[in-house]
This record gives structure tokens, sequence and C-alpha cells, in this order.
């Protein structure tokens, strides 16, 4: 099936390291894939335990496909020193659903602005580097109550769309989750709607 740049995002796959050295000073970038903010509190959580001893902890998260939710941190650096820095990167990556922290130990060499800015970016780059980058389809989530007699004719669809079945109950009034890539939803559910009483919830888009 061919990508559809309307339902597609990119992110990485796991987690990465990256290291920038300038002056005594270390960066060292963790970059993690992400999906909601619970996750990422309990990661940066996490992360000032394991660096405890270091200066800054500064981070960058983006989530959703469209990148509408972000949050930079530039904590206690200058101004738009790291937080920006980082963030440029994951906007030049075309990116989402990720957090990089930089984790600074300072080496007692004050870097200036200019050189803040490129230990950060340099640091992000290379955790991105470092990893691989991979692209996911964006897809809705719908939740099916029927009764059994419809059940043909809805398989019928699943089959011919290649729909993923996420829960089922056969019971005396059936129900069935499933989701659909973005870009073929509404196709999906114009012949579900279809089929005679059939009630269509929709979930979710992740």
């Amino acid at each position: 099936m061919k990508e559809n740049p309307e339902d597609t995002y990119k992110t990485i796959q796991r987690h990465s390291k990256g290291l920038y050295k300038d002056k005594g000073s270390k960066f060292i970038a963790l970059a993690y894939p992400v999906t909601n903010e619970e996750e990422i509190k309990d990661l940066l959580a996490g992360l000032k335990k394991e660096y405890h001893d270091a200066r800054h902890h500064c981070y960058v998260w983006v989530l959703g496909h469209d990148k509408a939710l972000y949050r930079t941190n530039d904590d206690g650096e200058p101004s738009g020193t790291a937080g920006q820095p980082i963030y440029g990167q994951i906007l030049s990556h075309d990116l989402c659903n990720i957090l990089i922290v930089v984790v600074r130990y300072f080496g007692g060499t004050k870097l200036g602005v200019r050189g803040l800015i490129n230990a950060y970016r340099q640091a992000a780059q290379e955790a991105i580097e470092n990893n691989h980058i991979i692209t996911r389809t964006i897809r809705k989530h719908y939740r099916l109550f029927f009764d059994y007699p419809a059940m043909n004719d809805i398989m019928r669809v699943m089959k011919a769309f290649d729909l993923p079945q996420e829960r089922q109950d056969f019971g005396l009034r059936c129900s069935l989750d499933f989701s659909v890539r973005t870009s073929q939803s509404h196709a999906v559910i114009e012949r579900l709607e279809a089929i005679p009483d059939v009630h269509i919830t929709y979930l979710h888009t992740v």
C-alpha cells in the first residue's frame, strides 16, 4: 500500500544517545519515542534521578502528528540557548511523538550564547542520527455494535480494506473494535453505514 503523506508521520524507533563536548562541558542528549505527557513526566523524573549531579536538564517534547502539542525548557540556561536549538533539530528532521533531554555537566568555562546554541543543537542532532527514523500511519479507531445476522457483511468490509480488529464480543448484541488509516476512513464508514442496524462509534485517532 502506498504511503499517503496526509495520514503518516515520522518518529524515532527507540531510545538513543548523543554526546557533545566543549571547553570541559559535557552535553549528553537522550532521545525517546513517546506517546503521552504522563510517559514524558515519568522519563523526566527518572533522568533527573539518574543524572542528579548535572547542572542542567534541558528538554523538548513534541506530541501529535500535527506537532501542535510541544514544550521547550531551558532549565536555567540563558533563554533560547537550549530548548530552541533542540526543538529546531526535531523540526528539521520532521519528527513528532519524541522527547529529547540534553543533560549538561558544566566544565568551568562559560561558552557564551553561540557556544551554548551550538552545543545543544549538536548533541540533539547526534541523538537523532544515532537512532532510526520510522514512518507510522495515523489511524482512526472505531467501535461497531450490530446484531449477529450482520456479521458476514461486516467481515467482508474488514477483509476488503484489510482492517485490524482490536476487540471482539460476539454475544446477543455483537461489538467489534477496529482501526483504519485516515485516508481510507470515509470509504470504510460509508460501506459500514450501508449495512442495516449497525451503529458506529468513533473512539480516537492515533
